[in-house]
């Protein structure tokens, strides 16, 4: 295989146009066209699907764009080791992340990020667990632990703290507890518990032992939803119910707090467009610590 062909599909890939594609890399329409022919001819599969409005991947494309990527990493990380870096903010950036941060806190505000750099494409995937770096899972991941082994960087991004929350209507109708003994008399809500991928997000089990949920949602969100709803009681993360005035914080002396880190696989750390969403949603966190970690003598 020739790389300047590989090249050209991953310019293909990510503006799904042979045009689009060979003007951003200085390239006749011709000649961007037989590098993709090319490429499929050595590797005996169709990769492109080519309309007359475009290009689609097949399923052999896009099994091959992930192998791709991963080959660009390392490309560019044996240019930086020679003093060369990419400079170029476009392409794709895939972001993994629970959906407490990645729905309720980032997607908010990526759309920055987008309208400075147009030719930068952001994928959002919320899912309630762990992330494969290497297999392009994800190409950045918030965790809420920081990896112990692998070819990973991470760094912490902010602490977080986590509460009892209930609804007004809730404890009007049940009463409100006094210490946490009185919780195994109240609906509780929790996550599904074989689902739970760190021990870290137990968080039940650090208020009441045997914490038995009437109610289990894999989401912070649907958590948040399902109390606003009158379902009972829930350990909810601060910087979303500090939204929602109608949510009353019980026990708020029995605040939990845990930590999210921004991971990514070394080989992709010398990606300009990588770095500059990794150092975006760093900076965007920063700037709203006190939303994360409140002051535990103020109301959340």
């Amino acid at each position: 295989m020739n790389w300047d062909d590989i090249r050209v599909f991953l310019a293909v890939a990510r503006s799904g146009q042979i045009l689009a594609a060979a003007r951003r890399l200085g390239l006749n329409h011709a000649t961007a066209a037989r590098r993709i022919t090319a490429l499929e001819t050595a590797l005996d599969s169709q990769l492109v699907i080519r309309r007359t409005n475009g290009c689609v991947l097949t399923g052999e494309g896009e099994a091959f764009l992930a192998h791709a990527e991963r080959m660009e990493a390392e490309m560019l990380s044996a240019q930086s080791s020679l003093g060369r870096t990419d400079s170029a903010i476009s392409g794709t950036v895939r972001i993994g992340a629970p959906d407490g941060f990645g729905v309720y806190f980032l997607a908010a505000r990526l759309g920055e990020l987008t309208a400075r750099h147009p030719d930068l494409k952001l994928q959002l995937v919320p899912v309630p667990r762990s992330f494969s770096l290497p297999q392009r899972e994800a190409d950045i991941a918030i965790t809420v632990e920081r990896p112990a082994a692998g070819r990973l960087v991470s760094r912490k991004l902010v602490d977080y703290s986590l509460s009892l929350y209930a609804s007004q209507a809730y404890l009007a109708e049940m009463g409100e507890p006094k210490v946490a003994e009185d919780l195994r008399d109240h609906r509780l809500i929790s996550y599904v518990e074989d689902l739970i991928f760190s021990p870290s997000l137990q968080f039940t089990r650090e208020i009441l032992r045997n914490w038995s949920a009437h109610f289990e949602i894999s989401s912070a969100i649907g958590q948040t939803r399902a109390v606003r709803g009158g379902a009972g009681i829930a350990v909810l993360h601060d910087y979303i119910a500090a939204d929602y005035p109608d949510l009353v914080n019980v026990l708020p002396e029995l605040r939990i707090e845990r930590g999210y880190y921004i991971v990514f696989h070394e080989a992709a750390r010398d990606l300009a467009r990588l770095r500059t969403v990794a150092d975006f949603i760093a900076k965007a966190t920063a700037e709203e610590r006190s939303r994360f970690l409140p002051d535990s003598g103020s109301a959340t």
